[in-house]
């Protein structure tokens, strides 16, 4: 399910992509002609280009495949797809190749990775085509044919071969009509109501429609069945909606039946990103603060449990995923999902997925929480609680395990009451085990959706005579000036009754001045523009062992 491997080149000039790629300039022909302008191509986007008031860009995402943002004539801006398509008179060919291709794969070793088939393509193409400089128009086939059991091979341009490989390795590898948005990673997640209605969440240019189709509901129903049984969670009129995962970490949701689908088969895909978005690259693009990273970093370092809260797309995972390097470097880890969505750095990684294979094989969220505390690990990190699974993190928390996770819940207080309500079901008095709340949410502000980090209480605990759980507000975001206020100097209770007794510091004030060393050390960072997940990894594990001295430059 992985993108298919063929030759992913990107293009760092319009010239090159051209030169490389006779579909993009034939469709930059057609466009000029319609609309009367050229596009500018762009090796990669920046997110000032959210501000541009009509974008026509084009930008590579590995050859043969470019993508084209444009404002049409109604002002709605659109996401158009350019790869190698098959024109009229290629369809008969193409399926020609396919068929030689089958006639000769069984004389062929079974691949037993990506890498085997596509080197198996390669070869079975190279033996069923012959390249030729210019293809002869063929005449048309007698009624009464004489069968040649000759095996002869297709004569096929140059241009024409790069075509055809490329369509199959799109589909027999990759992931057919999708292989375009699967690649681009700029797209955060992908909508298909029904074979002609795709649509995009750009993380640049917000939601918008594409010119990927499908041919029916027959064909779509097809490449639904056939991309469950890949992902090992098939797909029928009996089991209409599914989750899963793609190999490469992206979450699918299918919903199969058109019964269930009144438009059609549809699917939605949570774009995966091989490299975790850094602590560094969410302090600059304001989704939080230098204050607000360095209170977390001092929270994992001394064992805090933590969950990131918020609604559907808030960001809560991508939040989770950057503050993990905060926990120590020799630290265990031990992960549960249903879908593998949290990326660990550390080299003690014991990840562990969720499994449905019916009732008796069936192994659930609660089963590997359960597991996990007899894992003996530094940190349990859970992708998602959602249910029952919730009580078990709190036993864990009661038992010294210090939990991550994320929650559906846009406020503490509703985080409460869903923790106590069924099916969690947590004694209101055992609340007080979790440590610290993030809330995340996705806010319109000034024309944009912008991530923020909306507040972050501490839960202090449950007092009988105020009949409930008191919390503590450490930081706010404030929506007038984007900026967040740091509530709980000199009055947090997790840093001065938690964090500095186990740092044994004789006035719990002090340990304001080591939050705002690790302030100024994730600030440096952003200065020095160190925004790679890994690279930011390094330099906060080279200051655990070696302090200010290990730090790449001056605090």
């Amino acid at each position: 399910m992985k993108s298919a491997q063929i030759q992913i080149v990107k293009s760092d000039t319009f010239e090159d992509a051209l030169r490389r790629n006779p579909h993009l300039r034939e469709y930059i022909e057609k466009f000029k002609k319609r609309e009367g302008t050229l596009p500018t191509f762009v090796p990669s986007l920046t997110r000032d280009m959210k501000n541009l008031p009509r974008p026509n860009l084009i930008y590579p995402v590995g050859d043969p495949i470019f993508v084209h943002i444009y404002t049409d004539r109604e002002g709605e801006r659109r996401y158009i797809a350019i790869e190698p398509t098959l024109k009229k008179g290629d369809e008969e060919r193409f399926q020609e190749i396919m068929d030689k291709m089958l006639e000769l794969a069984p004389y062929e070793e079974v691949p037993k990775n990506e890498y085997e088939m596509n080197r198996l393509i390669d070869r079975l193409f190279e033996k069923s085509v012959t390249i030729v400089k210019r293809r002869r128009v063929t005449k048309k086939k007698s009624r009464f044919p004489i069968k040649i059991l000759k095996f002869e091979k297709v004569p096929v341009t140059e241009e024409e071969a790069q075509k055809f490989l490329y369509l199959i390795k799109r589909d027999v590898i990759g992931v057919g009509p999708l292989e375009p948005l699967i690649r681009d990673p700029y797209i955060e997640d992908i909508h298909v109501i029904g074979p002609k209605n795709t649509h995009i969440v750009h993380k640049i240019f917000d939601m918008m429609p594409t010119n990927i189709t499908f041919k029916d509901d027959i064909y779509m129903s097809e490449y639904l069945r056939n991309i469950g049984e890949r992902i090992g969670r098939p797909v029928s009129e009996r089991t209409p909606i599914v989750d899963g995962s793609l190999p490469d970490g992206s979450r699918i949701n299918i919903i199969f039946s058109t019964d269930v689908s009144l438009r059609g088969p549809s699917f939605t895909i949570r774009k995966f990103t091989a490299i975790p978005i850094s602590i560094t690259q969410l302090i600059k693009w304001g989704t939080l603060s230098a204050e607000i990273a360095a209170y977390l970093w001092l929270c994992l370092e001394y064992g805090m449990s933590i969950w990131v809260s918020g609604e559907t797309a808030s960001g809560k995972t991508t939040t989770l995923n950057a503050m993990i390097p905060f926990i120590k470097p020799q630290s265990k880890i031990y992960t549960a999902e249903d879908t593998p969505e949290v990326q660990v750095p550390h080299a003690v990684w014991q990840q562990l997925n969720t499994r449905e294979r019916g009732e008796e094989g069936k192994v659930d969220l609660f089963d590997l929480l359960k597991a996990a505390l007899r894992s003996r690990p530094n940190y349990i990190i859970v992708g998602e609680i959602r249910g029952k699974e919730g009580s078990v993190a709190f036993q864990a928390m009661q038992t010294g395990h210090p939990v991550l996770a994320t929650f559906h819940a846009g406020s503490v207080k509703k985080l409460i009451q869903r923790l106590t309500g069924e099916p969690i079901n947590v004694p209101i008095t055992f609340i007080d085990n979790l440590n610290v709340v993030l809330v995340q949410q996705a806010v319109y502000r000034k024309g944009q959706f912008l991530r923020r980090c909306l507040v972050v209480e501490e839960i202090e605990g449950y007092y009988e005579d105020v009949g409930g759980v008191v919390t503590r507000t450490v930081f706010e975001w404030d929506s007038v000036t984007d900026g967040h206020i740091f509530r709980g100097l000199y009055n947090s209770y997790i840093l001065e009754n938690k964090i500095a007794q186990v740092c044994g510091m004789e006035d719990p004030r002090q340990i304001y001045e080591e939050m705002e060393l690790r302030a100024s050390i994730l600030r440096r960072m952003v200065e020095q523009e160190i925004f790679d997940y890994f690279e930011v990894s390094n330099v906060i594990w080279k200051f655990y062992k070696k302090g200010l001295e290990g730090l790449p430059f001056r605090v």
